[in-house]
């Protein structure tokens, strides 16, 4: 562990098999890649192009990550270590982990956890869908009222809707009436062909249904190819009811209230309001762990100004779109804060005359130890820089 502390800039690979990696983990770092130690020779170039970048290894229990570190340094990698530690030390530590779930009894990453009484949250993975993590990358939440039970988020299939049903069957016997859908990306609405055959009612806001009308097959396909088996019976389902501003749910006892703050991550994001427990379920309006996506239809100008929306509400307690239950300074250094110096840097370029490579350069290390990085960091640049280069 202190190796790794001492090498920040460091690749760290996993040499272990993906079968491994997929079955038990991998250290839940941004520099963390897996090369099975049979690749090796065969995979390093393009992965670390440079010999004299600082390298480390492991494995399960040092046996094959010393041979690694030898083969590395046989092919004129100048800086090479060997986590001897390895990744079972790292796990009995408690330190961070990327799992492709956390319980293998259940399609979801994790099962719901109470957040106050009568409010529950499905945690999902802080990481790209995947096979492994059930398509679960989101936050399922669930709210008990008196006479029924309110879903937030469909969830990115039927098995995952059907799976995340019966855990509030061991909560309560009393029927889900409403199924609130938090904007139209797939891990939202792929659920909710599940749902619709327990009868309940979907709403959304009124913007959903025509952006899933122009979902392509191209999306649809991708769940497929990701989720395989795992994606049976998911289809796309319009919703029953939508609404513009603010919408009351007709529960009883507790007052229940959708909300939209205006065009943010989606021009359909929806927000669920817990007056009484003063917290907020915010759909993908707030972020917390992991790096937000800049997706095609992210209004990034208008996210930071309706931000005062959510400040002017202020939550105690707040349920993200992705990420564990939080408050206030914590979504907003991991949303507000992050769009706001990536705007201010996008416009620096524009104005000193650069271009899309420029972009890509933006400074972002101060967020390379949120998850997702790797995965997001150059394409948010990119996107927010094609979004301002015609403003």
């Amino acid at each position: 562990m202190q190796l790794i502390d001492k090498q920040p800039d460091a690749v760290i690979i996993d040499v272990r098999t993906q079968f491994e990696v997929k079955l038990l983990g991998t250290l839940g770092l941004y520099q963390n890649v897996n090369i099975p130690r049979g690749w090796l020779e065969f995979r390093i170039a393009e992965t670390v192009p440079s010999l004299d970048t600082p390298i480390v290894v492991y494995c399960g229990t040092n046996v094959r990550s010393p041979l690694a570190a030898k083969t590395l340094m046989e092919m004129g990698y100048t800086n090479v270590k060997n986590y001897d530690e390895g990744y079972f030390d790292w796990k009995k530590r408690g330190l961070d982990l990327n799992m492709g779930t956390l319980d293998s009894t259940t399609l979801l990453y994790q099962r719901p956890k109470q957040v106050v009484d009568g409010v529950y949250s499905a945690i999902g993975a802080p990481q790209p869908s995947t096979y492994e993590n059930s398509g679960h990358n989101n936050n399922l939440s669930f709210i008990v009222a008196d006479d029924a039970v309110v879903v937030f988020n469909g969830g990115g299939s039927y098995l995952l809707a059907q799976a995340m049903h019966e855990e509030i069957k061991k909560v309560t016997d009393l029927p889900v009436k409403y199924l609130v859908y938090e904007n139209a990306q797939g891990h939202a609405v792929f659920g909710g062909s599940y749902w619709k055959e327990q009868g309940v009612e979907i709403i959304a806001h009124d913007n959903t249904p025509e952006i899933l009308e122009h979902t392509s097959e191209q999306v649809i396909e991708q769940a497929r190819n990701s989720l395989k088996d795992k994606y049976f019976k998911s289809r796309l389902l319009m919703p029953d009811h939508t609404f513009s501003d603010e919408y009351a749910l007709p529960v009883k006892g507790r007052k229940i209230i959708l909300k939209h703050f205006g065009n943010a991550h989606s021009p359909d994001d929806i927000q669920l309001w817990l007056p009484e427990n003063n917290l907020l379920i915010s759909g993908d309006f707030a972020f917390n762990e992991r790096m937000l996506p800049i997706l095609e239809h992210t209004s990034v100008g208008e996210w930071i100004e309706n931000w005062d929306k959510l400040e002017t509400l202020n939550p105690g307690i707040i349920i993200p779109g992705h990420g564990d239950v939080t408050d206030m300074q914590t979504v907003t250094s991991f949303t507000k804060d992050y769009l706001v110096y990536m705007q201010g840097k996008v416009e620096q370029v524009l104005d000193d005359g650069g271009d899309l490579t420029d972009a890509y350069q933006i400074d972002q290390s101060a967020y390379m130890q949120w998850k997702t990085f790797r995965e997001l960091s150059l394409r948010n640049a990119a996107r927010i820089y094609k979004m301002m280069e015609f403003e």
